[in-house]
This record gives C-alpha cells, sequence and structure tokens, in this order.
C-alpha cells in the first residue's frame, strides 16, 4: 500500500518542537500499528498446531541491526501506550541491543513485527514472517511524488511511503489483510486518530 506521511511528518515536526525527547517515523508506525491490530485483531494472532490463538494486546517486534546481526526487540501493550512511552521504550531496547544486553523476554515472543529498512534508502521489499506471528509490515522510504488533488491542477506533490503486509494465509488471508492495511493507513494519513 502506499501511504500519505505529510500529516504524519507535520503532527511528528510540531511534536519534536517542544518534546525533550525526538518522536521517530518507527515510533509513530509502532502505534498506528498497534491501533490497526486491535481494529483488525484476526491480524494479531500465532498459528498453532492445534488452534489459532488471538491476542487482546499488540506486542509489537522492531526490527534493529546491531554488530551482531538483526534482533527484534519488543515494545509490549504499545496499544495501551503513548508516543513518549513508545519512544522511551524503543531508545532503552536499542541501546541494550547494541551492547548486546537484551534478556530473551525482550526479543522473543511478540505478536507482530515491523522491518523498517527506509532510513536506509530502500523504497520497497517484501518480509519474511517470524514464526510463530502471523504477519509483518517492511516500510520503505518516504518519497516524493505527484498524487491526485481537489485542485486547480489536479495533483500535488506529497510525501508517501511504500508498506508491504506478509502474512500467513492460514491464519490472515487477503482481504483481512488488505482490512488492516486500511486501518493502518488511517492512523498514519490522520495521526490525530492515534491520541483516541
Amino acid at each position: 500500500a502506499v501511504v500519505s506521511t505529510q500529516s504524519t511528518g507535520a503532527t511528528r515536526s510540531e511534536l519534536n518542537s517542544t518534546a525533550p525527547s525526538k518522536l521517530s517515523v518507527t515510533d509513530f508506525l509502532i502505534k498506528a500499528c498497534s491501533k490497526a491490530l486491535v481494529d483488525v485483531p484476526q491480524v494479531n494472532s500465532q498459528w498453532g498446531d492445534t488452534a489459532i490463538r488471538q491476542y487482546t494486546n499488540a506486542d509489537i517486534s522492531v526490527a534493529v541491526a546491531t554488530d551482531s546481526g538483526l534482533i527484534t526487540p519488543i515494545v509490549f501493550g504499545a496499544n495501551t501506550k503513548g508516543l513518549k512511552k513508545i519512544n522511551g521504550d524503543m531508545a532503552s531496547l536499542k541501546e541494550k541491543a547494541s551492547a548486546g544486553k537484551l534478556q530473551p523476554h525482550e526479543f522473543q515472543g511478540g505478536t507482530f513485527t515491523i522491518s523498517n529498512l527506509g532510513m536506509m534508502g530502500v523504497q520497497e521489499f517484501t518480509a519474511v514472517i517470524n514464526p510463530p506471528q502471523s504477519a509483518i509490515l517492511a516500510v520503505g522510504a518516504p518519497q516524493k511524488k505527484l498524487v491526485p488533488a481537489n485542485n486547480e491542477q489536479g495533483f500535488e506533490v506529497s510525501t508517501v511511503m511504500s508498506v508491504t503486509l506478509s502474512c500467513d494465509h492460514r491464519v490472515v488471508d487477503g482481504a483481512v489483510g488488505a482490512k488492516w492495511l486500511q486501518a493502518l493507513k488511517r492512523y498514519l494519513e490522520k495521526p490525530i486518530n492515534l491520541l483516541l
């Protein structure tokens, strides 16, 4: 899906102009994903041998590159946290990950994963699901593009990013995945809804 980042970028800039710690795009992604998982709980599920387990809380694993390789620390209960708390949790988790001091409970588990290669200039990619999770979101770099608009020219330049959801179809079929992407897009394009 292609998501406009204009509103999220403006909201982030406004909040960062007064906040002591600077919110990242990933902080907004974690919060938006957690809200979308509450809206479409089928995606917040795991495949088991005898049953599909659906979770209430959105425990978001975030792919972090370290000198010793990739690790996915978890922001537990992201759906219950504000952006400031998510930002603090991620700062602490990244610091521990870089120092090789994450405890197993801080990176094993999670109900959903975000892999953001946008900061490395990758525009679009497909991420591989971390079993037993049922889905992972691949996030590409923001790009300026011409998009349709209700103005005299019929278009405008907007900043957009590509997000790709990989799903385990035993749990999340394409229609459910599309519904979840619509919810994510709604939160990122109107970030005021993250406050509700």
